[in-house]
């Protein structure tokens, strides 16, 4: 599906392993990239964004199709498979590089993200605490952090955190999957 049409989509939601496993599994979306982004210190490595010091937070960028899956569609993806009320947090993984966040493109992305939030602020009892900022920077993970899951499925970490998003994501999106 190489094409100049692609759009993307850039978030984070906790380890980027989770973000990128889930979205590679959607239909329209061409390919995910793990990385860092939301910070003030440029070309970080995994140490140092892990040391926190950096600002920056795990985030993927989603180029999708937008004849065949829209930004908003991403957006409810993204509001599905993590918890958007935990700062600095999802599950085991804390602090600020696990953040949930959205680093918009353009006024449009700014625009939706925004009124997608709102929307889903309604739906949590708690305060949602993603932050909605505009991308400046994003830099590419180490490539062993790329395809994660799909390299290395039995590690601990894949199958007790990942594997359990995988699953929710198909039931509550099967409509949406690629097909095998």
């Amino acid at each position: 599906m190489a094409d100049t049409a692609l759009q993307v989509a850039t978030i984070g939601g906790g380890c980027f392993w989770c973000l990128e496993a889930a979205y590679q599994e959607i239909a329209g979306v061409d390919h995910v990239v793990s990385g860092y982004a939301g910070g003030k210190v440029p070309n970080p490595s995994y140490k140092e964004v892990l040391g926190g010091s950096t600002g920056h937070a795990e985030v993927v960028q989603v180029h999708f199709d937008p004849r065949v899956i829209s930004y908003a569609d991403i957006l409810d993806i993204f509001w599905a498979i993590h918890n958007p009320t935990t700062r600095n947090r999802q599950g085991y993984d804390v602090g600020s590089e696990y953040r949930s966040i959205i680093l918009y493109e353009n006024e449009s992305q700014k625009e939706a993200a925004l009124a997608s939030r709102n929307a889903v602020a309604q739906l949590w009892d708690a305060e949602v605490v993603t932050e909605i900022e505009r991308l400046d920077a994003f830099y590419e993970a180490e490539p062993y952090h790329q395809n994660y899951f799909r390299t290395h499925p039995e590690r601990a970490y894949c199958q007790a955190v990942i594997n359990p998003k995988l699953k929710h994501l198909r039931e509550v999106f099967a409509g949406r999957l690629k097909r095998s």
